[in-house]
């Protein structure tokens, strides 16, 4: 590669960094920015009302009954989607798609939860040991093994139920 085919590759790069930069400064800001030094600001500010609240109640939860063997702690509803490629998961361990697992956001790795796609009734229980998923709407990410057992896999999505069992 010449030193101008070089020159031309990094001036292209730093064109197209400059760009991007000026994009990432949204109007928002740059209005709150000159709201803030004009003269309408500080009217607007002073004129500001504050509405008074309700005291806050303190609510007392009771903790429910202890499941018994078997039977979930809690549920929750929304989207599952799988994932079959082969990397390490947030919890240490090798991605195996024939291993019945998942990936949650929240919830401890080694919970077993069981998933039950609610079309067909089909249900799995898997493990969590990764996180995710990151699409905004869905809650879970299944292994392609689980996908299968919930007959998901032609679809991609589905809605399901989730039950911590463990």
């Amino acid at each position: 590669m010449s030193r101008v085919e070089r020159f031309s590759r990094l001036l292209l790069i730093v064109i197209g960094a400059a760009s991007l930069a000026a994009c990432a400064q949204s109007p928002v800001s740059r209005q709150r920015a000159d709201l803030g030094t004009s003269r309408q600001a500080a009217v607007e500010r002073r004129h500001e009302t504050h509405v008074a609240t309700a005291p806050v109640r303190s609510v007392v939860r009771r903790p429910s009954p202890a499941p018994s063997a078997g039977e979930a702690k809690e549920a929750s509803h929304g989207v599952a989607s799988f994932y079959s490629y082969d990397t390490q998961t947030a919890s240490g361990e090798k991605f195996d798609k024939n291993e019945l697992t998942a990936a949650h956001p929240t919830l401890p790795f080694g919970t077993k939860v069981r998933v039950t796609n609610v079309s067909t009734g089909r249900a799995v229980t898997v493990r969590v040991n990764d996180r995710g998923p990151y699409v905004r709407g869905r809650i879970v990410d299944v292994s392609y093994s689980a996908a299968e057992a919930l007959g998901m896999v032609n679809q991609g999505v589905a809605n399901v139920r989730l039950d911590v069992v463990q």
